[in-house]
Formats: structure tokens, C-alpha cells, sequence
């Protein structure tokens, strides 16, 4: 019986071995395709997704406070006088509204069109925040005419690879930090609306905002990716309808200030231009105080001081008598607290603030005084009166971090 088993085995073995090899020799005769040039591609998509908004039009689902309020669905034009083409709204002084956004990405000059349904009473989100929303995701693809008996010209398609109708608030977030580059670049554009309980415990959002999203595939997956069960092909195009319920603002570089309280230049963008293939002509980014390269939501020292923002805004507990506790250096310099001498029981004096945020200076050279060795030290300047690090010039003690434990929605 034994040695039944062995022989079995090597059999097993052998048999392995053979259609590994021949695997092999299938995977070397596989085409890889090269990737495709960004502008080359882009000029294809955008051409595509012109003629789909000249050939189909929208039907939209009036229904304030209820679930399907906004409810989009596109379909093929039979009928132009009836049925106007989305393209028809372009630049429309009423909603629904065709809008386009220039983003500058791989060296490309990228023209995204998006469908303003509603654009929602509540706040925007930057492009770096957590947002609720509902919404359904297609991709385009083009099918080339037939010859054959009957006759098919071509046309354009869309196939649905993902759809969320009842996002849960507390679990259902979409980082659009991580999501496709189009989500991050048009939410932004959008608000919030308002929400409430129902009776059976079920969220009633009202006056979000809402839209459509037409996707280049240089500003989608490009080379292709698989949502769930369905596969989105590479260089596909994708269509977005959504509804934006919430927001979290986020706190990327956990510094405690929040990313839209490092927005600099108060555009409601925060942009990392390190990655070359992405930008490979970088602007001066407006939001790093420091011009090291690092945006100051990713950068745990935003003035380069050699500080971290984080040391820099909180003061040490014990130099407060330890009953001063955590708070933010403000107006980050020193100020003396006086005793109140209505308090005899409570020395209000040891509040004072008895450095200001160091500023480095400059490294000098000095005599180490036990073994006679010159050594290199930082030298900083902490009484300066009026110095205020750029990004923090407001006061934030007001402000509150969420840490979110929340599933994410990955896009």
C-alpha cells in the first residue's frame, strides 16, 4: 500500500510538472500590450464620449425626499425634437447643467465633461475628504460595425459594473484621495444637503447634490480593473451618476490639522506633484509651506524647522504643571499668564507659555566643553514676537479630528 501511495505521487508529480512546463511555454507566447501614449488615447476618449452626449439623452427623477430623487437614466435618442441631447445643455444658465473642468495630468491637457443635475445647499468637499454617496458606475465601450446579415453600424455601449443605491453613513465612505482622479476632481464642485431619521430608522437625505460624470480613461483605471465580478476593460471611458449625501474631512499626514485647514491657497484642491508620470511638468505647488516638495497635508514638518507640526501645535504637559493638558500653541509665540489672586488656592501663572514654536535658524559650530571637540548644533529662535507659521495663522482649538474606523469604499 505503500508504496502504491509513492508511485501515485510521483505520478502526481510528474503529471504537475509537465503542465507547469507547458503552461510556461502558453504564458511566453502571450502579447503583452505596450501602454498606450496618454494624449493619443485621451484624443480617442474624448471623441467617444462627445458623440455619446450628442446621441442620448437624460431622464431625471423629480422627487424631493424620496430615494429615488434624482435618479438619472440615459438613453439613445430617437425622437430629437422631443429628446434633446445632453450636449444641448452645455454651459445652460438653468439645471440641468453640462459643465467641463481642464484637469493636467500625464503631460495631457485632459477636457472632462460633467452633468450638473443639482448642485446640493450643504459644503463641499475637498478633494482629499471622505464622501457618502450614492451612485451607479458604467463603462463605455465602442462596437464596430458588422457586415453580416443584419447589419449593425457602429455605435457606443455602456455595460453597469457597479452600483450603490443605499449607502450606509457609518461604513459606507469613498476616499476621494484614493478613488479614480475624476471622482477627486469634480466632487469638489458639488455640496451636501441635508439629512434625517425616518420612523423605521432608515437615512432621508434632501437638496444634495447631484450629477453624472463622463470619464476619460486617462482620468479613470486606464489599464483596466475589476469591480466585483465584472472586469472593466483597459482604456475604457466610465460614467458615473451619483448623489452626494455627506462628507468627513480628513486628516492625511495625522498632524491634527485637517486637510482643508492646509489648503493654502483656499482652492479646494490639495495636489502631491512628486509623481513624475503623473506630472511630469509640476507647477510650484501653493499649498507647501515649506517648497520641499511635500504638500503640507502629507508633511509631518509643513515650515521645516525640524519640528513636527504635530510637536509644534500641542504643548507639553509637564511644562504646565500637568494639569494644563493637550491644547494648540496660539498665536505660536510666548505669552505669560498672570495669577488671579481671587484663586489663592490656584496658581494660574504656571499657564504661562514659556517658549513660542522654535524656529530653526541656522546650524553653528561649538567647543564641546568635556572633550574639546567642535560639534555642529541648530541654533533656534523661540521669542520672536509675531512669528505665525503660514498654515496655521488661524485659531484651531476649535476644531475637532474624527479617526475613521469605517469600511472604505475602494474606487
Amino acid at each position: 500500500m505503500n508504496k502504491f501511495k509513492y508511485f501515485f505521487i510521483l505520478l502526481f508529480t510528474a503529471a504537475t510538472v509537465l503542465v507547469s512546463c507547458d503552461k510556461k511555454d502558453d504564458d511566453d507566447d502571450v502579447k503583452v500590450e505596450p501602454l498606450r501614449d496618454y494624449k493619443v488615447q485621451y484624443d480617442t476618449d474624448n471623441a467617444n464620449i462627445e458623440e455619446y452626449l450628442n446621441t442620448y439623452y437624460i431622464t431625471i427623477v423629480d422627487s424631493p425626499g424620496n430615494q429615488e430623487d434624482q435618479d438619472v437614466v440615459i438613453s439613445k435618442i430617437t425622437d430629437p425634437v422631443t429628446q434633446p441631447s445632453i450636449m444641448s445643455y452645455l454651459n445652460s444658465a438653468s439645471f440641468p447643467r453640462l459643465l467641463s473642468r481642464n484637469i493636467s495630468l500625464h503631460g495631457v491637457a485632459y477636457k472632462m465633461y460633467y452633468l450638473v443635475l443639482r448642485e446640493g445647499t450643504g459644503v463641499s468637499p475637498m478633494n482629499t475628504d471622505l464622501v457618502v454617496a450614492g451612485y451607479k458606475g458604467e463603462y463605455m465601450t465602442r462596437v464596430e460595425a458588422t457586415t453580416t446579415s443584419p447589419i449593425v453600424p457602429a455605435h457606443l455601449k455602456t455595460t453597469l459594473f457597479q452600483e450603490i443605491k443605499f449607502p450606509q453613513a457609518d461604513v459606507d465612505f469613498v476616499d476621494l484621495y484614493s478613488a479614480v482622479v475624476g471622482w477627486g476632481e469634480v466632487f469638489p464642485q458639488f455640496k451636501t444637503g441635508t439629512s434625517s431619521i425616518r420612523e423605521d430608522g432608515t437615512a432621508k437625505y434632501e437638496n444634495f447634490g447631484a450629477g453624472v460624470l463622463f470619464i476619460p480613461s486617462g482620468l479613470g483605471y486606464y489599464t483596466g480593473n475589476s469591480r466585483g465580478s465584472v472586469a472593466i476593460p483597459a482604456y475604457s471611458p466610465l460614467i458615473f451618476s451619483f448623489k452626494l449625501y455627506s462628507l468627513q474631512r480628513l486628516d492625511h499626514d495625522n498632524d491634527r490639522i485637517l486637510d482643508i485647514d492646509e489648503d493654502l491657497n483656499g482652492d479646494g484642491y490639495l495636489y502631491d506633484y512628486r509623481n513624475t508620470t503623473l506630472y511630469p511638468n509640476a507647477p510650484v505647488n501653493p499649498d507647501d509651506t515649506d517648497k520641499d516638495g511635500i504638500p503640507d497635508f502629507l508633511d509631518m514638518d509643513d515650515d521645516g524647522d525640524g519640528y513636527t507640526t504635530l510637536l509644534e501645535i500641542t504643548k507639553p504637559t509637564a511644562e504646565f504643571g500637568g494639569d494644563f493638558g493637550p491644547s494648540r500653541y496660539y498665536p505660536f509665540e510666548a505669552f505669560k499668564v498672570l495669577d488671579d489672586p481671587t484663586t489663592p488656592n490656584t496658581d494660574e501663572s504656571k499657564n504661562s507659555e514659556p517658549k513660542g514654536i522654535p524656529a530653526f535658524l541656522e546650524v553653528v559650530e561649538e567647543v564641546d566643553p568635556v572633550t574639546g571637540v567642535k560639534i555642529k548644533k541648530n541654533k533656534y529662535e523661540y521669542t520672536a514676537p509675531g512669528r505665525k507659521k503660514i498654515h496655521l495663522d488661524k485659531d484651531h482649538n476649535t476644531t475637532k479630528v474624527t479617526t475613521v474606523t469605517a469600511k472604505k469604499i475602494e474606487l
